[in-house]
């Protein structure tokens, strides 16, 4: 081997290009690995999305007594695992409508209509109602989205199909049999909020005047309220057209009235301890 001073002095690379091409390397490794973290950490945080829902649907259902939230969880991925996000009927719910029935709660049962952030507001402040989301089904996958594929065990949570994508998506299916559930035990005076800032406040198509008013039977239901909710401007009233539509649908023998309110005399009603339910409408 010749020895360093037998080469030419172009041979040797300078120090500076030494340090420079260290330098490089150290970079490009670098980079590497933070894309190897990176990606790791994309793949924990979609893995672990289920165990999100998972644990939000457990942790709601424990403020519940008397319930195996275990089993619960279980009867409810059971619906939709493994299956094409369109292609989830009602009827792959009724395990989980089997495992936690409802049950009955007469005169004070609450429906609503395009009035979800008013009704929960009201319920919240008092506890004359209950409505399907103080329910432990109800509770435990409000607001939520979830779905599954088709030759996969996993829950996902985003990617889903929305409510207008197709007709049997899982989280629409779900909302329609809890929602047709709770209405069949309905029984004594039953109560719905509807939207008064709106031109049609009943719709047939809805929930509660496709699914919920279809299930209230005279034997058990003996006369149905309608709150009709506006801002100070009331779009419509007691007297709109759309009301003739509901009494067709209600079921002949229960009794049917409707009452004009505000938004603000409900909100300073329901935030007075003294008053009863009754009188806010």
């Amino acid at each position: 081997m010749e020895s360093m001073e037998s080469l030419d002095p172009g041979d040797v690379p300078p120090p500076e290009k030494r340090r420079s091409r260290r330098t490089c390397a150290f970079l490009g490794v670098a980079c590497v690995l933070l894309l190897c973290v990176t990606v790791a950490v994309v793949m924990v945080t979609v893995r672990h999305k289920p165990d999100r829902l998972k644990g939000t649907f457990i942790s709601r259902c424990e403020l519940f007594q008397g319930y195996d939230c275990e089993m619960l969880w279980s009867a409810f991925k059971q619906a939709y695992v493994g299956k094409d996000p369109c292609k989830v009927p009602w009827e792959a719910y009724d395990p989980l409508i089997a495992a936690a029935p409802f049950k009955p709660s007469c005169n004070r049962m609450m429906f609503w209509s395009k009035t979800k952030d008013v009704v929960q507001d009201f319920t919240e402040k008092r506890g004359c109602f209950l409505t399907l989301e103080e329910t432990v089904l109800g509770s435990v996958l409000d607001g939520l989205s979830w779905c599954g594929k088709e030759g996969s065990s996993e829950t996902f949570t985003s990617g889903c199909p929305g409510w207008g994508d197709c007709e049997n998506n899982p989280v629409g299916s779900f909302w329609r049999r809890v929602s047709a559930a709770f209405a069949d035990v309905a029984c004594g005076d039953v109560t719905a909020m509807l939207n008064g800032s709106i031109e049609t406040p009943f719709s047939p198509t809805s929930i509660f005047g496709g699914i919920e008013l279809k299930m209230f039977n005279s034997s058990r239901v003996k006369s149905l309220s309608i709150v009709l909710v506006s801002q100070e401007n009331a779009v419509s009233n007691c007297t709109n057209a759309s009301f003739k539509d509901l009494q067709i649908e209600l079921d002949e023998g229960i009794k049917y009235n409707c009452t004009e309110v505000t938004e603000t005399q409900l909100n300073e009603c329901s935030s007075d301890p003294e008053k009863p339910c009754g009188p806010c409408w």
